[in-house]
């Protein structure tokens, strides 16, 4: 299948590559997926990062993997320090989100223990990475890979696949409580993807 300039990826044989570019991503955009916030942390730094693929890839060990862009503090922040979070927000807190789609340039630290990230409450889980304090639920993953799923050294993959077990886990009503519905890109106006 040919690749032509300025689409990415192949396009099939006899197509408008414009026309089927546009229809790829809208089919794309159309899938259904989380929006969460990825916690890392390598020493003094932190971040929190909003991420729409996460997915548990494992059932023994308990795998969850985290699509994060391949160039991001964030990967730098995991593999570094080799954990990450996964913070599930309710749908009632989209608003959060967007406070974390840049890398996080407002840490306070109180006795050594991180305590908000960009104005936001967090708490520190299992590696010391950040959680936000209000998440409806949350993982604490050690990492186990990182993953580039290209297929063309040549052309380098936008993401990669951090890979941790869950080695801990939280809900905001305590174990047994009430289930919240937790946050979706469709809840949003953004698009990510495609």
């Amino acid at each position: 299948m040919p690749r032509p300039t300025g689409v990415s990826g192949p396009v099939p044989e006899g197509r408008d590559p414009d026309d089927y570019d546009r229809l790829r991503r809208r089919v794309l955009w159309s899938m259904p997926t989380g929006l969460f916030l990825v916690g890392s942390r390598s020493g003094d730094e932190a971040n929190l990062m909003a991420a729409n693929l996460v997915v548990q890839v494992a059932t023994t060990p308990k795998l969850v993997a985290a699509a994060v862009e391949a160039d991001s503090v964030t990967r730098r922040l995991i593999e570094a320090g080799g954990w990450f979070s996964v913070s599930l927000l309710a749908r009632a807190d989209r608003a959060v989100v967007r406070r974390f789609v840049k890398p996080v340039e407002e840490v306070v630290v109180a006795g050594g223990v991180l305590t908000s990230l960009q104005g936001e409450a967090v708490h520190q889980v299992a590696g010391g990475v950040p959680v936000l304090a209000g998440a409806a639920a949350w993982l604490a993953c050690a990492l186990r890979s990182v993953v580039d799923p290209g297929t063309d050294a040549s052309v380098p993959s936008s993401h990669v696949l951090c890979i941790g077990e869950v080695v801990d886990a939280g809900e905001a009503t305590g174990a047994g409580g009430p289930r919240v519905e937790v946050l979706r890109m469709e809840d949003t106006r953004m698009n990510y993807g495609g």
